[in-house]
């Protein structure tokens, strides 16, 4: 069955809106971190995080709203590891960089506490229930509270021989604040247009819709992550896509499972089981806190992230690929 034409330049549409999007929401983001004089990581893995964590919620909720807790329990769980071993991991295995561990340690603090409440209640309970969709939003709550109290004690040094730091005094916060904006807009709709598109285009190609959902829907709702480390690494802000990597996993957890559960409670998925056992509490929760523990625990220790990291991230995710089409 050939493919439409419109489909097709609308899947390339959709493309072009999450590349120019991400490139205005890094501009945007930087601008305002260098303004008021703010670590990029912390920017990253904040106000960065909440815009490219938008298709997921947007995903979730509607998924959840409508009867489908599978999808939205897969898909917090899926955007964690696809997040850290897939994007993350190319950007180190790319350009492996220092960690300020001072900035770095309150995300990661943040996702083990979450990752832990959340495994808890899958293995203990195997059910969320909208209490524990409101302690979600509660921790995530809690997390911007403290990051905007850190942001306050520790501003960073002002560089006046900084040329870029110059030319963003020169510009307004309003055009910071709109680029972050209208970003943020075109990346969520660029998503949105990529993953229909490609879905109806592999649905032509004769793809089965299995293997549809476990592509474009999880990599789709992924991909503002992915252009957000390209651009970040492009221009040279790699703190700001590894921030923006950690804060994006902490708010799959606490803000996309979190409105989801609240909208919609549902119990664990078992539609797959590995000698009888959930396979998602046997492998899925597990792979997602030791690709996150890989990831951040050595580079809290020594401050820097190593490309022998990042290759072994996309090891680990290739083979977690190959587990779930078998």
């Amino acid at each position: 069955m050939p493919v439409p034409v419109s489909v097709i330049l609308l899947f390339i549409l959709g493309l072009l809106f999450l590349i120019k999007g991400g490139d205005w929401f890094v501009d945007g983001a930087t601008g305002i971190a260098h303004r008021f004089h703010v670590p990029e990581l912390l920017i990253g893995a904040t106000v960065v995080s909440i815009g490219t964590t938008l298709p997921e919620v947007m995903v979730s909720a509607t998924s959840a709203l409508g009867g489908h807790g599978e999808i939205a329990y897969g898909n917090a769980i899926g955007s964690v590891i696809c997040n850290t071993a897939l994007i993350a991991a190319l950007t180190v295995a790319i350009r492996p960089s220092t960690v300020d561990r001072s900035t770095f340690r309150t995300p990661v603090f943040f996702f083990f506490v979450a990752a832990s409440f959340y495994s808890l209640t899958a293995y203990l309970i195997g059910h969320f229930s909208r209490t524990t969709g409101l302690v979600l939003l509660a921790m995530f709550a809690a997390y911007i509270l403290t990051t905007v109290l850190q942001i306050k004690k520790s501003p960073q040094p002002v560089s006046l021989q900084s040329e870029e730091s110059s030319q963003q005094d020169d510009s307004s916060m309003l055009q910071d604040i709109l680029l972050l904006i209208l970003g943020a807009v075109l990346i969520a709709f660029g998503a949105d247009l990529l993953v229909d598109n490609g879905t109806l285009i592999a649905q032509s190609l004769g793809v089965p819709e299995s293997v549809i959902a476990l592509t474009f829907v999880a990599l789709g709702t992924s991909l503002p992550e992915l252009v957000t480390a390209i651009t970040s690494l492009v221009k040279g802000h790699g703190a700001l896509s590894l921030g923006n990597v950690i804060g994006a996993n902490l708010f799959n957890l606490v803000l996309v499972s979190g409105i989801s559960v609240t909208l919609a409670p549902f119990d664990i998925p078992a539609s797959k089981t590995i000698n009888g056992m959930n396979a998602s509490l046997v492998v899925d929760i597990p792979v997602m806190i030791a690709v996150m523990a890989l990831l951040t625990l050595p580079a809290l220790i020594r401050q820097k992230l190593t490309r022998a990291q990042g290759i072994g991230l996309l090891v680990i995710y290739a083979a977690f690929c190959v587990f779930q089409f078998a």
